[in-house]
């Protein structure tokens, strides 16, 4: 049976392959920056259901204590993140953070705690429109929609409709234009439309991490449309002298990642082996 180091992937580009090789020879220079939702943790109908794949903490622990550090960033509050994940107090994450609502919330192992600015009124505002504009749309939650409250955001998932991608087109002309009306921007998805407060996306989170860290790699791992924020956040790294690889938490649903990335893996079981086979090449170097 081959090795971990056996599963590391050729990056498909020259800047990718520059990347992988400088995380492996510096790993303490290198900063591993992932999604949680489809990127640590499966898709499933229900988000209150979804949790991190069973070997993620595991793999995580492992590559933890030879890089900078490791971080979450993820859309979904920075508490719900860590209990779904089962992050907090595992042996070997010491030094993880999870920048949740896009980098508006902080937690880290350390203080155990999350950091957080006032929510933003617009998101209550929208919330309470949301139920009467779906009934008047004929998508309401009876036909299968379902309104989940994030604190400093809402969304609206179609997952569960009985023709989920139609309700998902019915809905995201209304609900761009309630977003407008509250202050708010419309971030779409994987049959999910999200209204959260303008400024907050994975790319101003991943950027301003960065800059606090000062690490000369990074590798971000994402697998939905509001992650193409993060992408173009390590493209224009690249630019100003950080080695950047980018990976594709595959899914047919959103091409234009996969598209965009310089290795594609298999879903969150492919995201586990990848760590676990960077881990393994950098104790080797």
């Amino acid at each position: 049976m081959g090795s971990q180091q056996d599963l590391l992937p050729t990056p498909a580009t020259a800047a990718g392959r520059d990347a992988l090789d400088a995380i492996l020879a510096r790993p303490a220079r290198a900063l591993i920056a992932l999604d949680f939702d489809g990127t640590l943790a499966p898709i499933v109908p229900d988000p209150e259901q979804a949790r991190a794949h069973p070997e993620a903490v595991p793999a995580l622990a492992v590559l933890a204590p030879l890089v900078h550090r490791i971080a979450v960033i993820t859309g979904r509050p920075a508490d719900v993140a860590v209990r779904y994940g089962g992050f907090s107090g595992a042996e070997g994450l010491e030094h993880l953070v999870v920048l949740g609502h896009y980098g508006a919330e902080r937690w880290d192992a350390v203080t155990r705690s999350v950091e957080a600015p006032p929510v933003d009124p617009g998101v209550a505002a929208a919330r309470e429109e949301l139920p009467t504009l779906l009934d008047e749309l004929g998508v309401g939650e009876s036909n299968g929609t379902w309104i989940e409250e994030k604190g400093r955001a809402v969304a609206v998932h179609t997952r569960r409709a009985s023709d989920p991608q139609a309700a998902f087109d019915t809905l995201r002309e209304p609900l761009g234009a309630l977003a407008e009306r509250h202050g708010l921007v419309l971030e779409p998805g994987r049959l999910v439309l999200e209204l959260r407060p303008a400024g907050m996306d994975k790319g101003v989170a991943l950027r301003e991490y960065v800059r606090e860290t000062d690490v000369a790699a990074v590798l971000f791992a994402g697998d939905d449309l509001g992650d193409l924020a993060a992408f173009e956040a390590v493209e224009e790294l690249r630019t100003q002298g950080v080695f950047g690889l980018l990976v594709c938490s595959g899914s047919s649903e959103v091409p234009q990642l996969a598209e965009r990335a310089d290795v594609v893996v298999d879903g969150p079981q492919g995201v586990v082996a990848l760590l676990r086979a960077i881990a393994e090449a950098a104790e080797l170097r």
